[in-house]
């Protein structure tokens, strides 16, 4: 309860709970009612007076009520600020506990999202390290030949030195003796390339554009045989009813157009699927199964025989057509044939054949069909067959010779120009030609080698 300031003395405010007094005391016979009411629940509140000052003033009594007084006064500011404190803390403790509520939401959210991102990255690891494995075999080969690179690199270093002294000092150094180390260290180099055996495909990049010319279809080539300072490009644009072949001394001069000689082949060509090996051109005749040796140097047919069984003439093309039955290729292990027989029921039949005589050396009889296939080209005794001659083209199946099996794999490639009408591989540069709707384009290939060891039997 609170006193009024002007009641502190000498009169005492009591609060009393039960029935409300009628009785009325005059203020100089002692106590008396100074007032009256009654609460929500029906209670009886009284304030009583205390008697006068002047009556009592020397009691002990009073003495000891207004002891009792300020005792109450002082308890009910206590119990007020005591209310106020309490009121704030109880605000206070609302605020930290929805403030509590979000922190255990947000550290759920966190702990589910880091739950998710552990099993992302988890997952991504794991896919690079798949893709890695493959790699790890070919750089313990590498780091077994990486001892003699270092070798190679300090000789090398060591000639310069002593070719730089002989050129300030001449006949200072013994000719004989530097030209047997150069021979030795050209010998050792050979030998270290020998070691890299043939590869499996693994990637297709590109294409570069060389060239824009000719009709949508057409096929141009180089021969893989030929030194590196013979860089002759040969251009036979159109799949059909044509004999006439450009010659381009090097590759500058066929972006430029600059026509070195031009050759009239004694028949006319069918499809685009032709190649020159060792300098000389290999076609299939027109409407036939025949295959043509024509040499460059001399001007002339050198030999022609028909490929038994061989479908022709629109018979088992790619996908694109224009009479692409029979395809001449090349790679490291030397000329091959590819086309499609009744017997094999028009599926893939791959044969390589003799440069010279063309007579068939081995055939090997694949489950692919023809007809399915949008191009295809031979790598060290591999055919690699694409999936398509339109946009979204990838190489997919995979036979060698070698083993006599064959695998579907996943390499996709990028057809610029949308219609790939002839696709080759040329051992050589490493590349492939390809002619993709009136672009001469080249893709190059990343293969994974083998590097044998003095230790390999």
């Amino acid at each position: 309860m609170r006193v009024p300031s002007s009641l502190l003395y000498p009169v005492l405010s009591l609060t009393i709970f039960g029935l409300c007094p009628s009785m009325t005391i005059g203020p100089k016979e002692g106590w008396q009612v100074y007032s009256s009411a009654q609460d929500a629940d029906g209670r009886c509140i009284c304030t009583v007076v205390a008697p006068e000052q002047n009556l009592c003033s020397r009691d002990a009594k009073t003495k000891q009520l207004r002891q009792l007084l300020e005792k109450v006064q002082n308890m009910s500011q206590s119990i007020e600020v005591l209310n106020l404190r309490t009121q704030r803390d109880f605000q206070y403790v609302m605020k930290m506990e929805n403030q509590m509520k979000g922190l255990r939401t947000k550290f759920r959210q966190v702990e589910d999202e880091r739950k998710s991102m552990i099993s992302k990255n988890y997952q991504e690891l794991k896919d690079k390290m798949d893709e890695l494995k493959p790699l790890i075999p070919v750089l313990e080969q590498y780091k077994i030949d990486a001892a003699l690179i270092s070798q190679f690199k300090e000789e090398i270093k060591n000639l310069s030195v002593v070719l730089t002294g002989i050129q300030e000092e001449l006949g200072a150094y013994d000719y004989d003796e530097l030209y047997q180390r150069v021979l030795r260290l050209d010998t050792r180099l050979r030998s270290c390339m020998g070691k890299l055996t043939c590869g499996k495909l693994m990637k297709i990049t590109g294409p570069v554009t060389i060239k824009t010319s000719g009709t949508r279809f057409g096929a141009w080539m180089t021969d893989p045989l030929a030194s590196t300072r013979n860089n002759r490009v040969w251009y036979m644009d159109s799949y059909t009813n044509s004999k006439i072949v450009r010659e381009y001394k090097t590759m500058e001069d066929f972006v430029a157009g600059v026509v070195s000689r031009t050759y009239s082949l004694p028949y006319k060509w069918e499809g685009t699927n032709h190649i020159v090996y060792n300098g000389s051109l290999y076609y299939n005749k027109y409407q036939s199964n025949i295959i043509v040796k024509y040499n460059f140097d001399l001007g002339t047919v050198l030999i022609q025989r028909a490929l038994e069984f061989a479908g022709f003439h629109n018979m088992y093309p790619y996908t694109w057509g224009g009479f692409s039955d029979i395809d001449v290729m090349a790679d490291e292990m030397g000329l091959w044939v590819v086309y499609a027989t009744n017997q094999n029921a028009g599926n893939v039949v791959i044969s390589q054949i003799d440069p010279d005589s063309l007579q068939v050396l081995n055939t090997w009889n694949t489950e692919y069909s023809k007809r399915n296939a949008g191009e295809s080209f031979m790598i060290c005794g591999t055919l690699y067959i694409t999936n398509s001659h339109f946009s979204g083209a990838k190489v997919y199946y995979a036979y060698s010779t070698k083993t006599s099996t064959y695998e579907y794999i996943d390499i996709p490639f990028h057809n610029q120009y949308f219609h790939i009408s002839m696709l080759d591989y040329n051992a050589r540069d490493r590349a492939l030609y390809a002619w993709n709707n009136g672009h001469q384009v080249i893709f190059n290939v990343t293969l994974f080698h083998v590097i044998k060891t003095d230790d390999d039997s």
